[in-house]
This record gives structure tokens, sequence and C-alpha cells, in this order.
């Protein structure tokens, strides 16, 4: 629920946001609507890059649960003022705060794999990775119902009232009223982070936990074996996992950023021709699969192959079937929907699936009271590349576009061919010597 809490803000705002920058009155011309759109999409994953790390860190020194309480509080206030938002800079304000001061994700990946036995540890961050991308998909479909609701249902609001004047308030308020609730919930949720206070030097390691980024090693007695606690960035089986959690996380933003652009986009383009109302429903068709998926069948793969071999795996038949799908332009109804729903759920599984085994990575790969730092480092790095990904998908969407008879892999199959490329780079990197991984992954 928290995890859902949120992702449902970060994505709610794309079907109107274009609509709210038209009636804020900020773009002089039409053609400039993008353009400042695109700086109030940014401004969420700039501010949750500059605090990602520090959110971690708070959560490894005072305990996961206050930073929990907070981040959701944060959503509670300023995704409601987001709604309210009267001019540009006061969106562009509301969202950058939203996202500083959300720092959810990292340390509930961490509480997730706290509050369960090591068997569960899978299935535990499948729930939370699930969870987010229901909340991608949710968010969207709530947005583009509940915005402009005088217009859209002029017999239940009417011009005059709150949701007359504020014509985005309403989904805002859906989501700020569904985090209020899940808030209240959290009086009852345990806290996870153990600080033991048997050993002098685990106290040291938990007051000092900033010097855990800096610091060449600190040797900790714990249970009677020695553990070496290394500076985040020496651990390079920690490294190499979020830099390949990176890789992918553009990878996914960048095709997430695609695949409604080519869907919709007239066929004489490459694309689709297809609704709006008509990609929503693939992507329903594709939550509802990533619950099931990730419930039953993730777990079980994991446990039989392990976190490496199912990425690397996933990795690989991610490629064919993105190769397959300019293709899908000669398909007519109702195969291509078919096929196109059939397509979107093995490419987003496939895709959880390594994100999923990335978390495993990371969260094995360092001690207890480093772990929020380790989730909140990755976040970081996570944000930068999710900011980066789309303003680059779509301006080599539109460039792809205007090639339509160039001699290699003309039009929309130039774009499909660099997703390939960033998720090939991706497979390589997932092998040793790079990928460093933990005693208990060599088998893999």
């Amino acid at each position: 629920m928290i995890s859902l809490t949120a992702a449902l803000p970060i994505s709610s705002l794309f079907p109107f946001l274009y609509f709210m920058i038209r009636d804020l009155n900020v773009a002089k011309r039409t053609e400039d609507i993008g353009f400042y759109a695109g700086f109030v999409g940014a401004s969420f994953m700039l501010g949750r890059c500059l605090t990602s790390t520090a959110w971690g860190i708070m959560a490894d020194r005072i305990g996961r649960k206050p930073v929990v309480v907070f981040g959701i509080f944060s959503v509670v206030v300023f995704n409601t003022l987001f709604g309210l938002s009267v001019s540009y800079w006061m969106a562009i304000a509301t969202r950058f705060l939203l996202g500083a001061l959300n720092g959810l994700l990292g340390p509930i990946k961490a509480y997730a794999i706290e509050v369960c036995r090591p068997e569960h540890e899978a299935l535990a961050l499948s729930l939370v990775s699930t969870a987010w991308g229901i909340g991608l998909i949710i968010g969207p479909a709530l947005g583009g119902y509940l915005a402009m609701p005088a217009e859209n249902f002029p017999n239940v609001f009417s011009p005059d009232s709150l949701f007359g004047r504020f014509p985005y308030f309403l989904p805002c308020l859906c989501t700020s009223a569904f985090a209020a609730a899940v808030l209240i919930s959290c009086i009852w949720m345990p806290e996870t982070l153990h600080k033991h206070k048997g050993s002098e030097n685990e106290n040291q390691s938990i007051e000092g936990l900033e010097a855990h980024l800096i610091d060449p090693e600190e040797k900790v007695e714990e249970s009677g074996s020695l553990n070496t606690k290394k500076s985040l960035f020496k651990n390079w089986p920690l490294m190499s996992s979020i830099i390949i959690y990176c890789i992918f996380s553009f990878h996914d933003m960048a095709y997430t950023e695609v695949f409604s652009l080519w869907a919709e986009s007239d066929k004489k383009y490459g694309g689709l021709s297809l609704s709006s109302e008509d990609v929503g429903q693939v992507l329903a068709v594709t939550g509802a699969s990533l619950l099931v998926y990730q419930l039953f069948l993730y777990p079980r793969i994991n446990k039989i192959l392990g976190p490496i071999n199912s990425s690397k795996i996933a990795a690989i038949l991610c490629i064919p079937i993105l190769f397959a799908y300019p293709y899908m332009t000669y398909l007519s109804e109702p195969g291509l929907s078919i096929i196109l729903n059939i397509a979107s759920v093995i490419k987003n599984n496939l895709a959880v699936t390594i994100i999923t085994g990335t978390f495993i990575l990371q969260n094995n790969a360092v001690p207890q009271d480093q772990r929020g730092a380790a989730n909140g480092l990755s976040m970081t790095g996570m944000s930068f590349f999710k900011a980066v990904a789309p303003a680059g998908a779509g301006i080599v969407f539109s460039w792809a576009q205007k090639r339509q008879h160039g001699f290699f892999f003309p039009g929309d199959q130039m774009v499909f061919f660099l997703l390939n490329v960033i998720e090939l780079l991706g497979f390589i990197l997932t092998f040793k010597p790079f990928l460093a991984v933990l005693e208990q992954y060599n088998r893999n």
C-alpha cells in the first residue's frame, strides 16, 4: 500500500498535464506546451534524485517507520497543493517538493527484506515492484478519467464548484485521500531497524552512518562471525547492481514513453493509430498480469534460477519482442489487439523480473544498517536516469518519424533498435567480471 502511495502521484498527471499547462497560460504558442510540460514532469524526478540518498541514510539512523510516515504525509500535502496550482511555478514547486520529501521507495524496499524470512525475500520485493507497477498504470487512468470533471460530468459537477474552478484537483484529491488512509494505517506498522546494543562498534556504525559513504572499511563482530562493512561506493557488488538497475530503469522509462507515442501515432508514420482509450486498455491488461505474475510465478522462477540467471534470461527475451513491435503495423483487428496485448504483457513482466532481481542483489550486498542508504543511493541514480529517459526518447522518436524512408532501420524501427541496444548493454553487464556477486549467488 505504501509503494502504491508513492507510485500514484508520479504518473497520474500525465493524461491532463498538456491541458493544465494550456490553462495556466504560460505557453505563448500551442507548440510550446510540450516544452513547459517537460519541466513539470522532470521536477519530481529531480527532487527525488537530490534527496533519495539522504532519506536512505535517515532511515538507517532513526528507523524505517518515521521516514515512511513523513513521506506519506508529504504526498497528502503537496499532491493536494499541486491539484490546486494557480500558476506554472506553483506547479513546478509543488512537484519538486513532492519528489524531494517523498523518500518512500528506498526505505520500503529495505523494510520488505527485513519484515520476512530469507526464503520469502523474492516474494516481498516482487510485491513492492508489483504495487509500484500497478500504481504507474492506475495513476494515468485516474488522472485521465477524473480531470476536468465539470466538462466531463456536467450533471454532477457545476462549473462554479470547487472542481469547476480547479479542474485538475479531483484526481489529486483522490490520490491524497488514499495516501491519508495509508498514513493512518501506519499506526500498526512495526519498526524493523534493529539497533544492537551489545557491541560498541555497532553503535558507532549506526551513529556515524554517513561515514559509510566515505570511510574505507569498518569491521564488526556480529553473531560470532566477521562482517566487513565497506564504503557504499567501494562495495562493488552493490555498485555494479545499482549501475545495472539504472540502465534497465532508463530502458523501461524510455520504452514507456515510446510505447504510448508509437501506439497513438498515425499508421503512415509507422504507428498503430490507436486511441488513448485503446492504449489504456492495453496497460490495464498488463497491470493485471503483473499482479498475477509477481504473486504466483516470479517467486518460483527466482527459487529455481536465482535473481541473476532470471534477469539474464528476461533481458535476452526482451530483444526479439522489441524487434517485432514495428511489424505490428501490418496487422489488422482483432489480431492487432491480441498480439499487442500479448507482447505488452510479456515485455513488462520480463522488465519486472529484471528490476526485482536487481532489488534482491542490492539489498543483500550490504548489512542491515546500510540498507536504507544503499537503497537511497540506487534511487538517486535511478531518478536521474528516469528524468533523462523521457526527454531523450521523445527527441529520438520525433527524429525517427521524419526518416520514414531511411536506409538503416527506417522510421520507428530505429527507435526500437536503439531500445534493444540499451537492453543488450544491460544484458552484457549482468556477467562477470562487471557484476560482482556474493557467495550465495556464485552458482548463478
